[in-house]
């Protein structure tokens, strides 16, 4: 029910978007019959391929910083699978819940680190993508930008970005949830299983700070590498294309919008209504954010594959959550 539910949300606000693209007629047959630059088209798919192994590896990374056996090519294995189990509506279990249960169930005995390997790799690379945004804002002129909207979301972006570091900051000097109040979050009804889970998990990593640093700056690599990728791909499609400079504000900022869990839709709404607000091409934006969409699917084709192979490994983890979470 909640997987149909998703489903047909997304579905209505791509309609609706596709709707808003249609009143622009010139634009649309424009983008239909021009040419294509395939060999743009077929970098945007390998720099944001490259984006998504690198996310692979970080998670490596950090699996090891806990001193758990585990290889890269494992690590692109279950990696993958959570990729897919992320991009693809595939019942209520997502991609990170998918990786920490594949994880601990070959560290049965550690469970509590495989499961904060997850929880890390996931609050590093949004936070880190709010400070990307934040650095594109301030160095790149988008802070007193002439377009209010545009403007007032750079701002709102900068202020998240101040103050999730200002908690992180006072999180890890008062001890990495030791304290009285940090006790008294995970007792919370509901809430309180997952805020257990991120204090399990920062107090592994508490005594580790070169390990979090190296992990941020692969991050920055991959929110950089996405803005890239998404930017060859605007290049490859007829009409106009947003700059490079404008892509380091869009990307990341459409990325935020896939905090909401749906399969399709916030992201590719903002894209098109940045492109709308940075260059009246709201329609091009539209298919930019389609493109994107493709290229993922593409990519998470490695999933499908690794999914095919450990079918069994799979239906055996999904199951696992769904009694654990009570579904």
């Amino acid at each position: 029910m909640v997987t149909l539910l998703k489903i047909g949300i997304s579905v209505a606000i791509l309609a609706y978007l596709i709707r808003d693209a249609l009143r622009d007629p010139e634009a649309v047959e424009r983008l239909r019959t021009d040419p294509k630059n395939w060999w743009l088209l077929l970098g945007a798919w390998a720099v944001c391929g490259t984006a998504v192994v690198l996310t692979q590896v970080r998670w490596w990374y950090l699996v090891l910083a806990v001193e758990l056996p585990f290889t890269l090519r494992n690590a692109f294995r279950i990696g993958f699978l959570g990729y897919l189990f992320n991009l693809a509506p595939m019942g209520i279990v997502g991609g990170d819940l998918i990786k920490a249960v594949l994880l601990a169930r070959e560290h049965r005995e550690q469970r509590t680190r495989a499961v904060a390997s997850v929880v890390v790799d996931r609050v590093i690379g949004l936070y880190v993508l709010f400070l990307v945004l934040a650095a594109a804002v301030l160095l790149l002129g988008f802070w007193n930008h002439p377009n209010a909207e545009v403007r007032l979301a750079s701002r709102i972006a900068v202020g998240v970005a101040a103050a999730a570091t200002g908690g992180i900051a006072l999180w890890f000097h008062a001890g990495a949830g030791t304290g009285r109040f940090a006790h008294a979050l995970v007792r919370l009804p509901r809430v309180g299983t997952w805020v257990g889970k991120l204090v399990d998990a920062s107090r592994m990593y508490h005594q580790r700070p070169g390990v979090l640093m190296n992990s941020g700056v692969m991050t920055i690599g991959v929110h950089c590498l996405f803005a890239v990728g998404i930017h060859l791909a605007a290049l490859g499609l007829p009409g106009y294309a947003a700059t490079l400079r404008e892509h380091f504000l869009i990307v990341p900022m459409s990325t935020v919008a896939t905090i909401i869990p749906l399969p399709a839709g916030p992201q590719e709404g903002t894209i098109q209504f940045l492109y709308a607000q940075l260059a009246a091409a709201g329609t091009k934006g539209l298919v930019v954010g389609l493109t994107y969409r493709i290229i993922t699917i593409l990519i998470a084709l490695v999933g499908i594959c690794c999914y095919l192979g450990t079918r069994r490994e799979v239906a055996l983890a999904i199951h696992e959550v769904e009694e654990e979470e009570g579904y």
